[in-house]
């Protein structure tokens, strides 16, 4: 081509596009005019050239034109599209994931169980909307009992994150927890704290390293006995009362806990659902808590602690 402009009939023929594809884009500010006919018509240059071939690669990516513009322009940078577009589609593939896990859990079902599914997987419409229901409603309800770093470790816990690559219990399992925090008082136990344990961050440090243990010892399976995990928790609530290691004392706190013990049958759901939506990823906090009792129990006779020793660990009150 020796021609220093076009026509935008000229570039039409030229390209294989349509002219009014053409005035649409010129119209839009993606084609540069070069210059003006005579008559007052616009010419393109060589700069069109380009933009039109830009303008068609990323079309054949499905990029919407106000996005082409964007780059076009300077607004954005390609490797900005590329990001931004690169999440949208995994955004778009974990709710197809999800639809079709939703799909399978309605399909491997006996007829009579359709309906009630589906009720349940109703209430999960879209995945970071659900999370954020989840996460909001752990919030209200716990901010008043707990301190915050503590807070945002039981928030995570109990609002997890939608399933990566959900199967149909995992997707119904995660429905299923948005049913059980709509339900009537159903976190009224998260108002029933013990004011005495309440003793700031140390006793939560605590709380959370005799978790870690209890968690450990579940996953290797380990039953319940005196151990690590029992003594963090002995220490935890012996350190918020004032109070020093001794066997009376464990005998009070086990009193205490096995009074607790008993859950709503919907926490120990909620709980187990979690578990099921995570693929056991997160401590189920009802079998960590029975566990635990049940280890204390078996401390209480098994080893004789004594203040001087409980002392020495810096724990209770010399």
């Amino acid at each position: 081509m020796t021609q220093d402009t076009w026509s935008i009939g000229e570039l039409a023929a030229a390209t294989g596009l349509p002219v009014k594809t053409l005035r649409y884009y010129s119209d839009s500010g993606l084609l540069p005019v070069a210059a003006r006919s005579t008559g007052g018509h616009r010419r393109y240059g060589p700069e069109a050239w380009e933009r039109i071939k830009l303008i068609r690669r990323l079309r054949a990516l499905d990029t919407p034109i106000a996005t082409i513009t964007q780059v076009v322009t300077g607004e954005r940078t390609l490797g900005e599209l590329v990001a931004t577009e690169l999440e949208s589609v995994q955004e778009r593939l974990s709710e197809l994931r999800w639809r079709e896990a939703t799909l399978k859990a309605l399909d491997d079902c006996p007829g009579e169980e359709r309906l009630g599914r589906l009720e349940i997987l109703s209430r999960v419409q879209r995945l970071p909307e659900a999370h954020r229901t989840l996460t909001d409603h752990w919030y209200r309800e716990l901010s008043a009992a707990l301190p915050e770093p503590r807070l945002d470790s039981m928030v995570a816990m109990l609002a997890p994150a939608p399933p990566q690559d959900p199967v149909p219990a995992s997707a119904l399992a995660y429905a299923e927890l948005h049913l059980l925090i709509s339900t009537p008082e159903f976190t009224r136990w998260t108002q029933d704290h013990d004011e005495e344990m309440r003793d700031g961050p140390a006793f939560y440090a605590e709380i959370d390293e005799a978790a870690t243990l209890t968690a450990a010892a579940l996953a290797q399976g380990l039953p319940p006995g005196a151990g690590d995990a029992v003594d963090a928790f002995v220490s935890a609530h012996a350190r918020a009362r004032r109070e020093s290691d001794t066997p009376a004392f464990r005998a009070h706190l086990h009193g205490l806990v096995s009074r607790s013990s008993g859950f709503d049958p919907r926490l120990e759901r909620y709980w187990a659902l979690v578990g099921t939506a995570t693929g056991g990823r997160v401590l189920n906090m009802t079998v960590a808590h029975r566990w635990l009792t049940e280890g204390l129990s078996m401390s209480i006779a098994a080893t004789p602690y004594t203040a001087t020793a409980t002392t020495s660990r810096g724990f209770g009150t010399p």
